[in-house]
């Protein structure tokens, strides 16, 4: 069984009480903070080593890595096989700031995304910048088209007298 495999194990309810469980992911969610503001702090945005190596940089077990992984890995530059993960596999994480910034936000994560340790990565315009773009590509947008619009064929005509005719 792989590291991720055992980590969403210890999240399973019906083995531990939510009360466990809710402490269990406050107690990795202060450990992930704090790597990311080491990571951010230090301007790393390359990180190389095994599991059980970057555990020991960032004070993460090796369950807590596989989980940090599983996490940023869409915002690195080559994903990696979490799936795959043990305590002596070597990875490399080459990190997208852009990408890993708009993920914190999608994740909706200010205890991430508000690290003062951004401030040395990028500028407050341009974190609002990838905060607007998030904002922009997550607003819901009505493709529908009214049959007193003009058609979106481009012909020039009401939609109800061209393309709509036969609804």
């Amino acid at each position: 069984m792989g590291l991720l495999a055992i980590w969403q194990e210890n999240l399973d309810e019906s083995r531990f009480s939510k009360q466990q469980i809710d402490s269990f992911i406050k107690d990795y969610f202060d450990k992930e903070e704090a790597a990311y503001a080491k990571i951010l702090a230090a301007g790393e945005n390359k990180i190389e080593g095994t599991v059980e190596e970057i555990g020991e940089k960032y004070s993460l077990a090796p369950t807590e890595v596989a989980a940090f992984i599983d996490g940023i890995n869409t915002s690195l530059e080559e994903q990696i096989d979490v799936d795959a993960l043990e305590e002596d596999t070597a990875v490399t994480l080459s990190i997208v700031w852009e990408k890993l910034y708009y993920n914190m936000c999608k994740a909706k994560a200010p205890w991430l995304y508000e690290l003062k340790e951004w401030d040395g990565i990028f500028d407050a315009d341009k974190r609002m910048e990838i905060r607007n773009q998030y904002k922009k590509d997550m607003q819901a947008v009505s493709h529908k088209v009214g049959r007193n619009d003009p058609c979106p064929c481009g012909s020039g005509k009401k939609y109800k007298n061209c393309c709509g005719k036969d609804l």
